[in-house]
């Protein structure tokens, strides 16, 4: 058993966690200063977002300079500082990496637009119009076509992310060379591990076939998504950088079957340490749409959680588990209650994951139990794909109520407001103009939250400690109790000297349910619980861990 199953990593979206010159924007000067709150928390590994050199048409997932750190967020020295700071406070550092592409600015990019003959033109994807029109019918996931037309070459370049986001082109060896190098002048900073942008999509299909659009999924991802040459290509960034470093590592897969990510992080094939998937947060997705005002069921989100439990367990496969991230909006705005019952509802969510395998994630905030943006008119928005989405909605004939609405519920941007630090202006995250300003007062930050009794914060704190030191948590089989429950999650996990139980009520509704004898309360997010005679009654949003020795 890895070290790093046992922990639990914080995800750091930089550009909102803490500024500390006023600019507006979080740096990484900011970040330092908090490391002594992150150590009390007891996470064990920071995944930083992107804070590469870019234009930032997506956010810095769009990278003009692989070797440099974009002054917006501090220089080289204070990176390594950081690095220093949290490596003595015990805390490893992953950084994000996009290799998938570029941002068009990159000199790779610029020298390849210069001619077809240039060297660098084959880092990218070309090909020559069809019949005057783009090269197949793939679709951007920033919505419009993935082809973008250079008039100067007669040719187009494949996007399958933004416009400004060229695709690099891995069959070409010399593109896989330059992209080894620069993940070894990372780790040779001393870093810890890569979360990967994308990852399952650097291998498409050589002849670029057109899709068919028999479901909202047949949008060209059926010939990019783990393509024919992915998890060679992998083995290969292990045997170069992953293994040599013992480096920890997380790729984001995206429309990927359980069968395809038990070969990414089964250790045998030599590839990563585990999986980022995104089917249980696609459960409010209608008709596999994601612009839509989504509901679930709760017994949708439990099979599938479920299923990735059971099969990548039985598989050796290692599952990332998390409910938000800089790219989904806020879990407890999503699947619970972010009024009334916010601080059940956060202690809930985290219970729920952190009694599953695999290794957890908490996304800045979570343990302050943050909420959705709620923005109120498209004006406030700065996320591309939100704003694209927004303008396709109303084309389509959709209301502007609507499709604010919309927004509101799915759109990333939500989970992008600065941190809430205390009750002072701008919640102690900036002295300046924040760079995405809150249009709602909130009375929850880390200075209001630590003050109270039984506080979500130390709640993440207990399970943290309890991830560290209870083995069936990590390496115990998992067991779904009821699968037509749709009010109460219900499962287990055992080995041979015991079992785990966790009950959650994702109901604003009393529920009342049998538990078996020998159990007793380890854990609750109520002050004290209700059990008798083999019954437990669960309040709203109540959720308990129980063990049976």
């Amino acid at each position: 058993m890895k070290e790093w199953q046992k922990e639990t990593v914080y995800q750091i979206y930089p550009r909102s966690f803490q500024d500390s010159n006023g600019d507006g924007i979080g740096d990484i000067n900011g970040i330092i200063s908090r490391l002594d709150y992150l150590q009390k928390l007891g996470i064990g590994l920071i995944w930083l977002t992107p804070m590469y050199v870019s234009p930032g048409n997506d956010n810095g997932y769009d990278i003009a300079d692989y070797y440099q750190i974009d002054p917006v967020f501090g220089t080289m020295a204070e990176f390594e500082n950081l690095l220093n700071q949290a490596h003595e406070r015990g805390i490893k550092i992953i950084m994000d990496m996009v290799v998938n592409h570029t941002s068009d600015q990159n000199r790779w990019f610029q020298e390849a637009l210069k001619s077809k003959d240039n060297p660098y033109h084959d880092y990218y994807i070309w090909r020559d119009p069809v019949d005057g029109h783009e090269p197949n019918n793939w679709v951007s996931k920033f919505s419009g076509s993935a082809w973008k037309y250079v008039p100067e070459l007669d040719q187009y370049y494949l996007h399958l992310y933004d416009v400004t986001q060229p695709d690099l082109n891995w069959r070409n060896e010399k593109v896989r060379a330059e992209i080894f190098k620069m993940l070894k002048f990372w780790a040779n900073k001393g870093i810890d591990g890569f979360r990967l942008d994308v990852i399952n999509n650097i291998s498409k299909d050589k002849n670029l076939p057109n899709d068919t659009f028999k479901t909202p999924l047949d949008d060209g991802r059926n010939f990019y998504t783990n393509g024919p040459h992915v998890h060679e290509y992998l083995h290969e960034m292990y045997e170069e950088v992953f293994g040599p470093n013992n480096f920890v590592t997380v790729g984001e897969l995206s429309s990927t079957p359980i069968s395809e990510a038990v070969k990414y992080t089964n250790p045998k094939r030599q590839e990563l340490s585990m999986a980022f998937t995104f089917h249980h947060v696609k459960v409010d997705y209608t008709g596999g749409k994601k612009w839509t005002l989504g509901h679930y069921k709760l017994t949708d989100l439990t099979r599938i959680l479920s299923e990735w439990q059971v099969k990548m367990g039985a598989q050796g496969g290692w599952n990332a588990l998390f409910w938000d991230n800089h790219d989904q909006p806020r879990a407890i705005s999503r699947f619970t209650d972010d009024g009334k019952y916010r601080d059940q509802s956060a202690k809930l969510l985290a219970m729920v994951e952190f009694g599953l395998q695999g290794t957890p994630y908490i996304y800045q905030g979570d343990e302050i139990a943050m909420k959705n943006a709620y923005f109120t008119d498209i004006s406030q928005y700065n996320d591309h794909e939100s704003i694209n989405a927004y303008h396709a909605l109303i084309k389509s004939g959709v209301s502007k109520d609507e499709a604010i609405k919309i927004l509101q519920q799915k759109s990333r941007e939500n989970s992008r407001l600065p941190m809430q630090w205390d009750s002072s202006k701008n919640y102690g995250f900036t002295t300046g103009q924040p760079w995405l300003k809150p249009i709602h007062h909130d009375d929850y930050s880390v200075e209001t939250v630590l003050k109270k009794k039984s506080n979500v914060f130390n709640f993440y704190r207990a399970l943290i400690f309890m991830r560290k030191n209870k083995q069936v948590l990590t390496d115990g089989a998992y067991k779904l109790l009821d699968s037509h429950d749709n009010s109460v999650y219900s499962y287990e996990r055992f080995d041979d000297k015991g079992k785990i139980l966790v009950m959650a009520n994702f109901t604003g509704e009393t529920q009342e349910r049998k538990v078996a004898d020998g159990f007793n309360l380890i854990l609750g997010n109520y002050d004290n619980i209700e059990l008798n005679n083999g019954t437990v009654t669960l309040r709203p949003y109540e959720s308990i861990m129980l063990e049976n020795k």
